[in-house]
């Protein structure tokens, strides 16, 4: 399993047979995101209503520690997916003036994300 399928939970949709890529990387794998977000969603509000009900403070640390792991699974997983779909696709631009530019783009986009992340 690669780091896309671990990071929404399975190996996501085939990709299109007839060469027309989708809009963006993850698209393929969008009902699998969506699904892992929502499970994310469900952890933070199970963290919130530990809160409520004054938990122990270090079973409320390890909730959010696991929130924390699956959302830079997440991120991972978009990370490679703009990186094997958008950057790739930058390197067939046939112009090759065009191409660099864009590849410098791309590739810049995702160092900046990967910066975010690591904040």
């Amino acid at each position: 399993m690669n780091a896309i399928e671990e990071a929404v939970g399975g190996a996501g949709r085939p990709a299109p047979e007839d060469g027309n890529a989708p809009p963006h990387g993850y698209t393929e794998n969008k009902d699998a995101y969506l699904r892992r977000l929502k499970r994310i969603e469900g952890q933070v509000r199970g963290i919130a209503r530990m809160v409520d009900e004054d938990k122990y403070c270090i079973d409320i640390l390890t909730q959010v520690a696991a929130v924390t792991k699956a959302l830079h699974a997440v991120s991972l997983g978009l990370v490679e997916e703009h990186i094997g779909h958008c950057v790739v696709g930058a390197a067939s631009e046939p112009d090759p003036q065009v191409r660099a530019e864009a590849i410098d783009a791309k590739v810049k986009e995702a160092a900046d994300a990967i910066g975010r992340l690591l904040r």
